[in-house]
């Protein structure tokens, strides 16, 4: 295919980008949005941008929670973003880490952000062009999964997500 038939992305962290990070947040109930996180969603499916969220979930590997909480949050996130007019496209992650408590997760793996791989399976699934593809993350792990991926990637500190998202689309 060529480049006019690729997708733009944007891809999301969750923990500490998305939401408030409060380790291995696994249910709804205790989901709490960053500022301006919907909006900024809102604003990258708006300006034609598919939005995908790609999150480490060691607590999978860890005994923590199962898989089915990954996404039930991430269904949980879409219908609160349908309320605005938003949502999320497509959600990768990556449940193993290399000292997990579950065998068939404790593993070192090619999806484990800074590892490229649900940033690879995404742009395969998806046919994104990554040159006009960004990733949006709080961590320098997040940093550098973008630089490794071919993305432009977009540091997240504090304050308004929609601020940051603006200035850089």
């Amino acid at each position: 295919m060529t480049t006019t038939n690729k997708k733009k992305a944007v891809f999301f962290d969750r923990d500490g980008t998305l939401n408030v990070d409060i380790a291995y947040l696994h249910r709804p109930e205790d989901f709490i949005w960053i500022e301006g996180a919907k909006e900024a969603i809102k604003y990258v499916n708006d300006k034609g941008y598919l939005a995908i969220l790609v999150t480490n979930q060691s607590g999978v590997a860890r005994g923590y929670y199962p898989e089915e909480d990954v996404k039930a949050v991430y269904d949980w996130m879409n219908k609160e973003l349908e309320q605005i007019g938003a949502h999320l496209d497509a959600l990768f992650y990556c449940p193993h880490h290399p000292q997990g408590e579950i065998p068939a997760y404790t593993k070192t793996c090619n999806c484990r952000k800074p590892a490229t791989g649900m940033i690879d399976a995404a742009c395969k699934e998806f046919n994104i062009d990554r040159s006009n593809s960004f990733f949006v993350g709080d961590s320098s792990s997040d940093m550098e999964c973008a630089q490794r991926s071919g993305l432009r990637g977009i540091h997240y500190k504090q304050g308004s997500l929609l601020t940051g998202i603006k200035s850089t689309l």
